[in-house]
């Protein structure tokens, strides 16, 4: 198999991981009592799903072999609530460093509809970044209390939606 395809299909597992993670954040929240912020995270998890299904319709698309992954198992523990969106943050930094090497690879392998493909998620993960390093900036500022957290994401715009330019995710996005 050629390696941007096998890449992708690594990428598929790591989007689905990534869901994964963003439940175990939202059920932490969820057992803090900070529903807001659990919310933020139960939706960051949907829209990972979505990315791991939008790769799936474009490998279903070019008939790209498909090996499933194993799904790497999430961090369950969190000290506290800085230390969930911290590791947040950082999954998502490293979730770019992935994008960015697939993008690389498909232009390597002179894969010019894989790279294109690509471009979206460099920009949703350019805003994904942002937005948790704003997150994780608003939480250490109110660490004392985190229900001003919550204030904050029940009056901003943290959690937006999808971009309608969005690659199509197979099965239709939730």
């Amino acid at each position: 198999m050629a390696g941007f395809p096998s890449a992708l299909n690594d990428q598929v597992a790591r989007e689905f991981a990534a869901s994964q993670q963003y439940i175990a954040i939202a059920v932490y929240f969820d057992s803090e009592s900070l529903r807001q912020l659990a919310t933020h995270f139960y939706r960051q998890s949907v829209e990972e799903r979505n990315h791991a299904m939008m790769i799936v319709q474009y490998r279903n698309d070019y008939l790209l072999v498909r090996v499933e992954k194993e799904v790497e198992a999430p961090r369950r523990q969190f000290a506290n609530a800085p230390e969930a969106v911290k590791l947040a943050r950082d999954q998502e930094r490293e979730v770019t460093s992935q994008i960015v090497a697939l993008a690389g690879l498909a232009r390597e392998e002179d894969d010019l509809v894989g790279e294109q493909f690509l471009h979206w998620f460099l920009a949703e993960q350019r805003e994904e970044v942002a937005s948790m390093s704003s997150l994780l900036a608003v939480i250490e500022r109110a660490r004392d209390n985190l229900l001003l957290v919550e204030e904050y994401l029940t009056h901003a715009s943290v959690a937006a939606a999808e971009p309608t330019t969005a690659p199509p995710a197979a099965g239709g996005a939730l």
